[in-house]
């Protein structure tokens, strides 16, 4: 991806990540031009948006703290690190789920 495209699709992607609304609007925001970065980040902030939810309603039914501590963490650092991705202008998938959010969403963004 070339500088012009990744400068054109930070904000979409970046929005994406700060809620599922956020995602919405960084949706919409790329739905005409179809940004490859943006589309991208979009697949990401999806995945990881509906894998903390449906894993969260899983884990609020235990009754364990530690359980539940280690939940928050594990999407707090794959928000952040995907998150940081995008203000920095990189692509890279999110460790351990990243890909398969790629291939799950692919039809996102085309």
């Amino acid at each position: 991806m070339t500088e012009d495209i990744i400068e054109e699709g930070k904000i979409p992607a970046i929005i994406g990540y700060l809620t599922i609304i956020g995602f919405i609007v960084g949706y919409f925001m790329n739905n005409d031009k179809k940004n490859p970065f943006a589309s991208f980040h979009l697949r990401q902030s999806i995945g990881l948006w509906l894998s903390f939810f449906a894993v969260g309603i899983v884990v609020s039914t235990l009754d364990f703290w530690i359980v539940r501590l280690s939940f928050y963490i594990f999407f707090g650092v794959l928000f952040l690190f995907s998150l940081m991705t995008a203000v920095t202008g990189r692509a890279d998938a999110a460790p351990l789920v990243g890909k398969i959010y790629q291939n799950l969403f692919s039809g996102l963004g085309k």
